[in-house]
Parts: C-alpha cells; sequence; structure tokens
C-alpha cells in the first residue's frame, strides 16, 4: 500500500473521531521514522509490509479510543519531545501557558541568577512543566515532584533525553518528603476534576490515570492542601501557580487571597477560558 493510500484508508477507519487525518499522519510518521513532511514529500512510497502491518495496528489501538501519546510513546511539549506513559497525564498545549505566565512574572534579575533562584513542581509527570522551565532558565534549580515512582523515573529520563541538568525529580507525597527546603517558585498542574465529573468518559482522559486528574467533590482538594501547605516551602515574594479547570478560577482566586497571597490574578488559556491562577507570597 502507498502512502496516500494508507493515510487515505486510516482516516475513514477513524472517521468520527477528534482528528482523524492528523491522527493517521501522526501515526504513520511514528510507524516509519519520519516526519510529516515525509509524507507528503514522497506519497507514492509503497510501504514495508511490516511498516503496513505496526501502522494497521496502531489505527485500531486508536479506533478503540487510545490517547496517540501513549501509541506512539511520546509527545511535544514547549521546545521538547517527551517520553509519555500510561502512568502519568499526556502533556497538553494550554498547559504551556503556565509556564509562559510563570516566565513572565520572574524578575529580570532572578531569570539570570539561577545560583539563588529554585523551583518547585508539583505533581510533575512525564516533567513537561519542570523541564520547560528549566529549559528557559539554564542557570536556576528545579525538582520535580510526583507521588508516583513511575512518573520520576519517566520524568528523569525525559531530562536525560533532553540533556537537561539542571533539573531533579524526586518522589514525594507533595511536600512531605521536601524537609526544609524552601523555593522561589511553586507551580502546579495537580488534579482537578471533580470525582464525579463526566468528562472523566470522554475522549483521552478515559485511558489516563485518575489519581492525576480527581481532586474530591470539588475538584480542589489538592489545590487547597497545596495552598495550605506552600507557605512554609515558598520564599518571601515568592510565587506561585496553578493550572485549573475552566470554571474554577474565582474559587482558586479566593483560596489564594485567604492564604495571604497578593497580587492574584487567573489568565486565560488559548481557548480563552480561565486556565492559570498566580499569586504571591508577600515579604
Amino acid at each position: 500500500m502507498r502512502i496516500d493510500d494508507a493515510l487515505v484508508w486510516a482516516a475513514k477507519e477513524l472517521e468520527g473521531g477528534e482528528s482523524p487525518s492528523v491522527d493517521a499522519k501522526v501515526l504513520l510518521a511514528n510507524v516509519i521514522g519520519k516526519d510529516a513532511t515525509y509524507l507528503f514529500t514522497w506519497p507514492d512510497k509503497t510501504l514495508e509490509p511490516q511498516a503496513l502491518e505496526r501502522f494497521k495496528q496502531a489505527i485500531e489501538r486508536r479506533r478503540l479510543g487510545e490517547p496517540v501519546a501513549y501509541i506512539t510513546g511520546k509527545r511535544d511539549f514547549w521546545t521538547l519531545t517527551l517520553a509519555t506513559s500510561p502512568h502519568t497525564l499526556i502533556p497538553r498545549p494550554d498547559t504551556e501557558v503556565l509556564v509562559e505566565q510563570v516566565l513572565n512574572r520572574l524578575p529580570q534579575s532572578n531569570k539570570g541568577n539561577g545560583a539563588r533562584f529554585s523551583i518547585c513542581d508539583l505533581g510533575t509527570g512525564t516533567g513537561a512543566i519542570a523541564l520547560a522551565l528549566a529549559t528557559e532558565l539554564p542557570q536556576a534549580s528545579v525538582t520535580g515532584i510526583d507521588f508516583k515512582q513511575e512518573a520520576v523515573e519517566l520524568a528523569t529520563h525525559n531530562a536525560s533525553v533532553n540533556r537537561i541538568s539542571n533539573a531533579t525529580f524526586i518522589q514525594s507525597d507533595w511536600f512531605a518528603a521536601l524537609n526544609n527546603m524552601q523555593f522561589d517558585v511553586i507551580v502546579s498542574n495537580p488534579p482537578y476534576i471533580e470525582d464525579s465529573s463526566t468528562y472523566l468518559k470522554q475522549g483521552d482522559v478515559q485511558f489516563e490515570p485518575k489519581t492525576a486528574l480527581i481532586s474530591g467533590e470539588d475538584g480542589l482538594r489538592d489545590i487547597r492542601h497545596i495552598i495550605n501547605k506552600s507557605q512554609s516551602y515558598l520564599a518571601a515574594g515568592g510565587l506561585i501557580a496553578f493550572e485549573h479547570g475552566f470554571n474554577q478560577g474565582e474559587s482558586v482566586r479566593t483560596l489564594l487571597l485567604k492564604a495571604g497571597f497578593t497580587d492574584v490574578e487567573t489568565v486565560k488559556d488559548y481557548g480563552g477560558n480561565d486556565r492559570v491562577t498566580l499569586g504571591f507570597l508577600p515579604i
């Protein structure tokens, strides 16, 4: 089967999905070890029988709903390509807003003075946020925290593959294993979905670990916990920043203000929804 014919067949197999043509191209490029440009440049190339069989298997997995990132074992985030695993959430474009907002709010003096500048990423998963910040702030010290050892190992692997040396990863139940460590920035994309949400039965989320998604009846259990404990680990004047649900901006602002944080603000994602809320610990 030629490349162009294989893509037409795959798109029909995936018809009804969110992006059948895009998924087909990503999966075929992954199977043959080429980029998407190759597919457009050589549409008349005949696929090797083994490659065609692997492609058909990948399409069937996707047809049954498995996320593309789990099938390929990777996902692009920021300027990085990260290995993925069913043990962690799949990095999403909207999370890049969190990275952008943290970078925008760091004083220029801190950006260039990594010896005294430290960041903690709580619930690091693949390491996406921690590694993006470490890449942009090469002199800073970044610590990623995750409850799952599998996530810690995956994030460490992603740091190694992307040649990032200023990020380390620790297994911990939030702050439990951090002793007396203090940070200039605490950032987190924690679980924030309500336990009973119907969203858990939709799309790729069905395949992702529930422990990384759900957070009590109101979806705020973990954010509430982090805010309540953070002041012991955040330096005076330090920044705390969360990703959260589209309908949780006001609630997260209220929690931060009640805890004494200042300059609290919610920022929208690329779709115009509330997505990131930040605040500063008073000096």
